[in-house]
């Protein structure tokens, strides 16, 4: 299916257009039908030639309900622009085309109905004159006379050839829906309708209902598109979904159906203003009212304008909306019933601008955004995000995987420049610690994640982990290598007790060597802590791998040995046999033979 919306000033015979195209009735409401003008939004479809099926939204061409317009035509991606022949170009055909333009419309179908009451040259060549500055310029025209037939084959054959043209939709994406209806079905309850721009709905998905007054999850009861019940629809598609349990009050135009955890909802954003018109340059924002309306999809929601650049603004919404970089919204003054800009949102997770001179570096680095959203990019500008932010931003799943080795933990990931700023600021904080306290050497893991802002503590490993570096993560603490974590009193005095149990690597240092060397309880801690010694027992310690040597050597006693024997082999006292085997054991390494005496497992 293809959706296709209308657009042009009221009686113009856009209604009358869709009837005679579809055999349905687009004016839903008595009152449409009576007054002979469509105030809300119709819906019909027809099948073409070729076999496509068409949608039209229709909507209401009176200036009153322009509002209404923008909420058919923002989830559409093309448009049937429809001038009566007689009347020509009018007002409404103007603010319709330039809410067309801010959208960045530029698909679609230029008809000049009522052929059969004037000649439609005049009304082409005036039309074209007041699109020539507008993404429609080149769209292709038919006249037609939709109460004789007069020119509907060569209308339908246009609208094949347009659909045609379209692009296929990710079936895959994330689903955002706009409500532009809601209404109760007796026995079925709420149903709403919009348009599917993208991505699938099935029956009994569970969806995430965004409205004014918060998110609730909904679940999908009946699903149906073209008046039929379908178990599965994907955009572009027009639906109308039953909704469990939810009641009529609850939703309104303007609200949302959305993939759960897959959007991030902003009442913030940072966008660039686009001129209505190809050509002009855009709006100047402080010329601009500080208060107007944001238009995307179906919602209309008020919005305070703070300028920032030449071309860039930061809008405050009134209510959170669904939002991802590079959607397009339009702006418009309702006071001066007009669109005065269009927009593309360059970051929907602004920071916030608190100090002197803040506004002026935001619009600086706004400069330098395409509303075109990149990991590289989104991760470089944030320092530190988490993925799922990332996608949700509008950042493609692709864009992420490219990113490459990247620091990364619980979700996390971390931009490779500011994980160099990072080490800087973690050495800083080793640094300052080991002064105060440099028997106790190493920065807790809690206190280094405080340090370098980072929002769970498994970043700092990767942290460490992403550069060549001096600091390492040891039994919770963040130190200095061997050579570095230590006063240079205990590194020395560790090079003369390396010396000596390389030369016996089992002579454990008696009390009166340690003290000769000074080194007592709280240095010996130290350096366990540092991993230059291994701690037997209390009083007994030996270099790190001392235990593994010890393996070999026992090794060559063969079958079952006593501790008299291991102690012979080792060339060592009781005093640290016994601790030793102790380890060993308990390591599962050895095992203690019913008779009491040890064997290698």
């Amino acid at each position: 299916m293809h959706v296709l919306a209308t657009a042009g000033h009221v009686d113009h015979g856009k209604s009358t257009l869709v009837r005679a195209l579809t055999g349905m009735e687009p004016d839903r409401w008595a009152e449409e039908r009576r007054r002979g003008m469509t105030i809300d939004l119709g819906f019909a479809w027809t099948t073409l030639e070729s076999g496509r099926t068409v949608a039209f939204v229709d909507v209401p061409g009176h200036e009153r309900f322009v509002s209404t317009m923008l909420a058919g035509v923002g989830p559409v991606p093309a448009v049937v622009l429809v001038v009566a022949a007689d009347e020509g170009w009018m007002p409404q055909s103007a603010e319709h085309v330039d809410a067309l333009s801010a959208l960045g419309v530029d698909t679609g179908l230029l008809v000049v109905t009522r052929s059969d009451l004037m000649e439609p040259e005049l009304a082409l060549a005036d039309a074209r004159e007041h699109l020539a500055c507008t993404p429609l310029a080149e769209v292709p025209a038919v006249a037609v006379a939709a109460t004789t037939g007069a020119g509907m084959p060569a209308l339908r054959a246009a609208l094949d050839a347009l659909v045609s043209r379209l692009p296929d939709p990710d079936p895959g994406a994330d689903v955002r829906l706009w409500v532009d209806r809601a209404f109760t079905i007796r026995g079925a309850g709420t149903v709403v309708t919009g348009t599917l721009g993208a991505g699938r709905l099935r029956l009994d998905d569970e969806l995430e209902l965004l409205t004014a007054s918060g998110a609730r999850k909904v679940a999908v009861r009946g699903l149906q598109c073209l008046g039929e019940p379908v178990a599965e629809a994907h955009g572009v598609a027009r639906v109308a979904v039953n909704l469990r349990g939810l009641p009529r009050e609850a939703v309104t135009r303007g609200d949302v159906l959305l993939t759960p955890g897959a959007w991030l909802a902003t009442d913030l954003v940072d966008a660039r203003l686009r001129a209505v018109r190809s050509g002009e340059p855009a709006p100047d924002p402080a010329g601009l009212p500080a208060e107007l309306n944001l238009h995307i999809g179906a919602a209309a929601a008020p919005a305070r304008l703070r300028p920032l650049g030449p071309d860039t603004v930061r809008l405050r919404l009134r209510g959170p909306l669904p939002l991802r970089i590079g959607d397009r919204a339009v702006l418009r003054d309702a006071g001066a019933h007009a669109v005065v800009a269009g927009l593309t949102v360059l970051d929907v997770a602004p920071p916030e601008l608190r100090r002197r001179g803040a506004g002026a570096r935001r619009a600086a680095d706004l400069a330098g955004m395409d509303g075109v959203a990149s990991a590289a990019g989104e991760l470089a500008r944030r320092g530190v995000a988490r993925r799922a932010d990332l996608l949700a931003m509008g950042v493609p799943a692709g864009s992420l995987g490219a990113l490459g080795d990247v620091p990364a933990a619980a979700g996390w990931l971390v931009d490779p420049g500011r994980a160099r700023e990072l080490l800087a600021v973690l050495a800083a904080a080793v640094d300052a610690h080991d002064t105060a306290d440099p028997l106790d050497p190493g920065l807790p893991v809690e206190a280094a994640r405080r340090a370098a802002s980072l929002p769970e503590p498994r970043l700092v490993d990767a942290v460490l982990r992403s550069a060549v570096t001096d600091l390492v993560l040891r039994e919770g603490r963040v130190v200095r290598s061997a050579e570095r974590a230590l006063p240079a009193p205990v590194r020395a005095a560790m090079a003369t007790l390396r010396t000596d149990l390389e030369r016996d690597p089992f002579g454990a240092p008696e009390a009166a060597r340690l003290a000769e060397l000074g080194l007592g309880p709280r240095q010996i801690a130290s350096l366990v802590k540092a991993g230059q010694l291994m701690r037997i027992a209390d009083g007994v310690v030996l270099l790190p791998g001392a235990d593994r040597l010890a393996l070999d050597v026992l090794a060559g006693l063969g079958g079952e040995f006593t501790i008299s024997a291991a102690r012979q082999a080792l060339g060592t006292s009781r005093r640290v046999a016994v601790p030793l085997l102790e380890l060993l054991a308990r390591t599962g390494r050895t095992l203690r033979t019913t008779d009491g005496r040890h064997r290698l497992v």
